[in-house]
């Protein structure tokens, strides 16, 4: 699947139709999110049940600050609406891959079991 350009009119829809998406919050003045970009693109060839998506943070800047995007690149996880991974720099092809594959493999029934347990305990 090709990777989705996201911004203000679909960044909402994009995350709520799709099982899982993983955000690369990018800049193109920035060295390492241009480098990292044909390890993302590979990635997407590789996984077409999985939304790959970019967003540019000069162009949506709304959207970076209320994910509170500090550096860049930042890839975020995105599965069943809820973040279970954010963390900013470039990450090499294999350990990307392994992000993925973790990702994937996680039970998502356990972790909204924790979340409704967290949300108990406050």
């Amino acid at each position: 699947m090709a990777t989705v350009e996201l911004n203000a009119d679909n960044f909402q829809q994009t995350i709520n139709d799709n099982a899982t998406v993983i955000v690369d919050f990018w800049a193109p003045w920035c060295a390492p999110c241009r480098g990292f970009a044909p390890t993302f693109e590979a990635a997407s060839a590789k996984q077409p049940d999985i939304v790959f998506a970019k967003l540019n943070t000069e162009e949506q800047q709304e959207i970076a600050a209320a994910f509170n995007i500090r550096s860049i690149p930042t890839l975020m996880v995105f599965r069943d609406q809820i973040i279970i991974y954010s963390e900013s720099g470039a990450l090499p092809a294999q350990a990307f891959d392994q992000l993925v594959e973790q990702a994937m493999a996680l039970d998502m029934d356990q972790v909204r079991a924790e979340i409704a347990g967290q949300g108990a305990d406050s």
